[in-house]
């Protein structure tokens, strides 16, 4: 089949090729990202394949549906930027990798944890310049604090090991219970005392509804003063301004993002010869206690061979049986 990926880069050049090594589907490299304005660039094929910021609403859905594309190949988990209802309505079918390398989202959210807390980020600006002082880069120990973690599935099952490591006390929240986190020994509470309870709370929820801006000015509120703040799952979990707010305050004493709600003209492009025109994100590098990476989580040679290996799966079930090996459909909006 023939195949027009959108936002490529280079390594995902180089993982897709290499699990498309047999040849069997011709794979047509876009660099630019899908919306409606470059929906036609997928003009004679039969798949799109797109990432995490590629516009998959309905006017796009139905531009692609008229030119021949019957698969919207996703090259990531989440599926919150696609129309489902829309893409059901045309007939177009939905395939996603569910899965790639939990570990590698994990691990990050750690490395962004203890960064945050030794200072590590400011004491290698410092090193650097010749300054060896301590003042300002004084940490605690992780072990005996309490973590707090809204959604345990693979990834947040896995962090969840992680923190459970270094000896904290683990809390977590989730519409089931885990029992990989049940036999770790986390114990499971509703929202409003992770909140009130956690030195650290990390985000591992996919973006629904109903959590769009879940930590909000009002979450932030009954969050434990100078807690930290980690969000490795989907940008408009958290409502930026808000925590802005609660960073100058202080009642947020860190924050850790690899996401952001506004990314999508941002990450996975070198601006660093341009303006950055965000206002609400350039306000949030000023601060001292913030570290923010470009959706960077996912990205180990591990979890990029198996986003393509998992790719190119749905490729090859969709051309043989006319449906992706892993759908996406209205039903996973329930």
């Amino acid at each position: 089949m023939r195949v027009t990926v959108f936002s490529t880069r280079p390594y995902d050049r180089e993982f897709l090729a290499r699990a498309n090594a047999a040849g069997r589907h011709e794979l047509v490299f876009v660099d630019a990202r899908l919306d409606a304005a470059t929906a036609a660039a997928a003009q004679g094929s039969q798949v799109v394949c797109v990432f995490v910021n590629d516009q998959v609403d309905a006017a796009v859905l139905h531009a692609l549906h008229a030119i021949g594309v019957r698969l919207v190949a996703l090259r990531c988990a989440g599926f919150n930027h696609v129309d489902l209802v829309a893409a059901a309505a045309l007939g177009v079918a939905v395939g996603r990798v569910p899965e790639y390398s939990p570990h590698a989202v994990a691990e990050h959210t750690a490395a962004l944890v203890l960064t945050l807390n030794r200072k590590i980020h400011r004491a290698h600006a410092r090193v650097r310049e010749g300054n060896f002082a301590l003042e300002g880069l004084l940490g605690f120990d992780l072990y005996g604090r309490t973590v707090g973690i809204v959604g345990t599935g693979r990834i947040g099952a896995c962090f969840a090991q992680i923190m459970a490591g270094f000896g904290c006390r683990v809390l977590a929240t989730a519409p089931d219970v885990n029992p990989e986190c049940d036999a770790l020994g986390v114990r499971y509470v509703e929202l409003p005392e992770l909140l009130r309870t956690s030195d650290i709370l990390s985000l591992h929820c996919p973006l629904t509804p109903q959590t769009r801006h879940l930590i909000d000015a009002g979450a932030l509120s009954q969050m434990k003063p100078g807690a930290m703040l980690i969000n490795t799952s989907r940008g408009a979990v958290v409502d930026t301004r808000a925590v802005i707010r609660a960073l100058k305050s202080g009642q947020l004493g860190s924050l850790g993002l690899d996401v952001y709600e506004e990314e999508g003209d941002l990450f996975f492009r070198d601006l660093s010869a341009e303006v950055i025109h965000d206002d609400v994100f350039a306000r949030l590098l000023t601060f001292p206690n913030v570290v923010v990476t470009g959706h960077q989580a996912f990205f180990t040679e591990d979890a990029m061979s198996a986003i393509a290996e998992c790719t190119i799966a749905n490729l090859d079930t969709f051309e043989a049986e006319g449906c992706a090996l892993h759908v996406v459909s209205v039903e996973h909006l329930a």
